[in-house]
C-alpha cells in the first residue's frame, strides 16, 4: 500500500510539473485543433509536431544552413583582412597624432 501511495504521489507532482510548466495547455490546445480539424491528416504526430513548433528544419536545409554558415564565415575572415590591410596603409599616408597636439 506504502508503495501505491509513493508512486501516486510521484505522478501528482509530475502531473503538477507539466501543468506549471504549461505543458497540459499546450498539449491540450494542439489535440483540441487535431480534433477540430475537418480535414484528418495522414501523420498525426507531424500535425502535433508543426503545431507545438518542433518540426525543426529538414535535414537538407540544416544542410545548406550549415554551407552558408561557412561560406559567410570564410567572407567575413576575408574583410577583416582587407580591412587591416587598408587600415594599415591608411597610416602611411596620414600623419600619426602627436600627443599634446592641438587641432
Amino acid at each position: 500500500m506504502a508503495h501505491y501511495r509513493a508512486s501516486e504521489s510521484k505522478r501528482e507532482q509530475f502531473r503538477r510539473y507539466l501543468e506549471k510548466a504549461g505543458v497540459l495547455d499546450s498539449l491540450t490546445n494542439v489535440l483540441v485543433a487535431l480534433y477540430e480539424e475537418p480535414d484528418k491528416p495522414n501523420n498525426a504526430l507531424d500535425f502535433l509536431k508543426h503545431h507545438l513548433g518542433v518540426a525543426g528544419a529538414e535535414p537538407g536545409d540544416a544542410e545548406a544552413l550549415r554551407l552558408e554558415l561557412t561560406e559567410l564565415q570564410q567572407k567575413w575572415d576575408l574583410l577583416m583582412e582587407e580591412n587591416k590591410d587598408l587600415r594599415n596603409r591608411l597610416l602611411q599616408y596620414e600623419p600619426a597624432p602627436e600627443d599634446g597636439a592641438a587641432e
